[in-house]
């Protein structure tokens, strides 16, 4: 069997489209499309079913992409760094969102950087959960930090920690509603306080609200800001409310620049996953990265 049309499988089902794949390899999607015809060929089996948007995996096609994928991830590692594994650093490619991989993994990850022998290059990326998996999947990231678990069998998934989720503001509105910082009454005074948020849609609030109160935040965002640090920035100086994960609050609170606005018996949690392809771990600076952030996840819970 070719090893040019295996690649050419997989890239397709990582990106599960002809033309996703097409601008990967650089090649022409007509050029993709005759390769997976010839290997459907070879194999006297559909590989893919051709669907308005992409292409979705046979049975067959599952099977062949389980069974092939991490030897081709295999071959492209060593095409990479050479038999000699002095000889460079292997690169690892690290993706997730951008406050907890700054805050959290990267600063754990750069105690494996280096050229002790078993260091790596490191290179990290940000964005949201369905970018970072979609580019873990098509092959551009070694390991991605998720809050939604892949589903499939072509990623494989760690719980990594769990995040607390904090509703905080700076001082003066707590004295300003009446609350004391960490009572658990006053929703209509809650709801006279501006919002610091990092979307429209209010999605750190909104989830707060439907958890804890069971119901839907009543008043729309002030400030919509698109990094957690900045909405941080924003409610210490007094901005108005905001949900946040408790690591990021954690000195603000200590010192006093923020309080909490309520204090629930138990608490917004949101799960983070250690992602990565199927059979990569046994490559070993991605299976040390992998062990590493699970050991240092200990510690952050």
């Amino acid at each position: 069997m070719d090893l040019a049309l295996l690649r050419t499988f997989v890239t397709v089902h990582r990106a599960g489209s002809f033309t996703r794949a097409a601008a990967l390899l650089g090649l022409s999607q007509p050029a993709v499309t005759s390769q997976i015809r010839t290997l459907e060929r070879q194999l006297g089996r559909p590989l893919f079913l051709r669907q308005a948007r992409g292409v979705t995996p046979t049975t067959i096609g599952e099977e062949l992409a389980h069974k092939a994928a991490p030897h081709l991830d295999a071959l492209v590692e060593i095409a990479e760094t050479g038999l000699d594994d002095d000889s460079s650093l292997r690169t690892l490619h690290l993706a997730g969102p951008p406050e907890f991989t700054a805050e959290r993994a990267l600063p754990a990850l750069t105690e494996l950087t280096g050229e002790d022998g078993q260091g790596f290059a490191l290179r990290a990326s940000f964005g949201n959960a369905d970018e970072t998996l979609e580019g873990l999947a098509a092959g551009h990231h070694d390991l991605a930090i998720s809050t939604a678990r892949p589903r499939g069998a072509l990623l494989t998934a760690t719980p990594l920690c769990d995040e607390e989720h904090v509703l905080v503001a700076a001082p003066r509105w707590a004295k300003q509603i009446g609350i004391a910082g960490r009572t658990g009454d006053g929703m209509s005074a809650l709801e006279r306080v501006p919002v610091v948020e990092v979307h429209e849609s209010l999605p750190f609030v909104a989830r707060y609200w439907a958890s804890v109160f069971d119901t839907c935040p009543a008043v729309p965002g002030t400030i919509i800001v698109p990094d957690l640090r900045a909405v941080l920035a924003c409610a210490v100086t007094g901005a108005g409310l905001a949900v946040l994960p408790r690591y990021l609050g954690a000195e603000a609170l200590e010192r006093g620049d923020l309080v909490r606005l309520h204090d629930p018996a138990v608490p917004p949690l949101r799960t983070y996953f250690l992602a990565v392809r199927t059979g990569t771990l046994a490559m070993p600076h991605i299976a040390r990265a992998h062990e590493w952030l699970l050991r240092a996840a200990a510690d952050w819970n």
